[in-house]
């Protein structure tokens, strides 16, 4: 009986009323975030120009990512080149628009990867608990022991260098910190009056987790995505000036910078415009992340 009061409590018309509130109320949010935090908004307009500029960069660069002009080598800055060239007379404008593609794809989609894994991991933590739970938090911990750059490194000498395995280097780093924070969501979750409701009529485990717990979690989650995807684009960057990352003749923000580093003194736009771009990404999805976090997380709102 209490399995058909359970199915026939919300009716059609009613679930298309909560679904429309909802939305509702996720853009009314939005809404007082641009209002409350407008630098959360223009980081989020930043974010997208800069991810557009990533994916129309082959029409948007005057030139070639790897096409070298010997005669125009180090030349400043100017109408013909926007940012002067590099050593070997390739654009420097081209080569960051070219390389915003592998530094934000690699900002991205580790922690993304990484984030289906710590929330799987810390479901199954959470909901299980027993051995289960010791194990997985256990691990978690040790990764969280470890410094994630040097962690990177050592997967990067042991793999080898190449882009694949810099995304898994990056994975690894980043999935234990959302683990514990959706086991501990679980964890208060999971006692809840409607939890045991839907196990009391035989919902199954996997079916709860994902359905009843998980959507719990997903304010929460973008918050760490924003605030995980900036270390990401670091632990590249980082990389790659140490020369474990991205090789040559492919681009990225760390490997210009690597390459200018020699002129700094000379030519310093040649690191300067790298180390800006750099700067900026991770100032706006910090600023993002903290305005998603005003406006998603209920004990910060007043």
């Amino acid at each position: 009986m209490s399995s058909d009061i359970l199915k026939n409590d919300i009716r059609p018309d009613d679930e298309l009323s909560l679904q429309i509130g909802e939305r509702d109320g996720i853009r009314d949010k939005l809404k007082r975030m641009c209002r409350q935090n407008p630098l959360a908004a223009v980081s989020a307009i930043v974010i997208l120009i800069f991810i557009l500029m990533a994916i129309f960069a082959p029409i948007i660069a005057p030139y070639g990512e790897t096409e070298p002009d010997l005669l125009n080598r180090l030349q400043d800055p100017s109408l013909t080149h926007l940012l002067g060239t590099d050593e070997l007379g390739r654009d420097l404008f081209s080569r960051m628009l070219y390389g915003s593609r592998l530094s934000i794809t690699i900002g991205i989609l580790p922690s993304l990867i990484s984030l289906i894994i710590g929330v799987i991991a810390g479901l199954v933590a959470g909901y299980f608990g027993g051995w289960i739970d010791y194990v997985i938090m256990r691990i978690a911990d040790v990764m969280l022991s470890v410094p994630s750059l040097l962690l990177a490194m050592v997967v990067m000498y042991t793999l080898g260098t190449s882009t694949i395995n810099l995304f898994v280097a990056l994975t690894m780093t980043g999935w234990s910190s959302v683990a514990r924070v959706v086991r501990s969501h679980t964890l208060s979750i999971k006692e809840s009056e409607y939890v045991e409701a839907a196990r009391s009529i035989g919902v199954s485990k996997w079916k709860i987790m994902f359905r009843h717990i998980f959507p719990n979690c997903i304010p929460s989650l973008i918050v760490l995505f924003t605030l995980n995807v900036p270390s990401a684009i670091l632990s590249e960057s980082s990389l790659s000036f140490l020369g474990i990352g991205i090789k040559v003749p492919f681009a990225s923000w760390g490997l210009i910078v690597n390459q200018g580093r020699q002129f700094l003194f000379t030519q310093p736009w040649l690191c300067l415009a790298p180390c800006v771009a750099i700067m900026i990404i991770v100032l706006a999805f910090n600023f993002l992340g903290d305005g998603l976090r005003d406006v998603l997380d209920p004990y910060m709102q007043r």
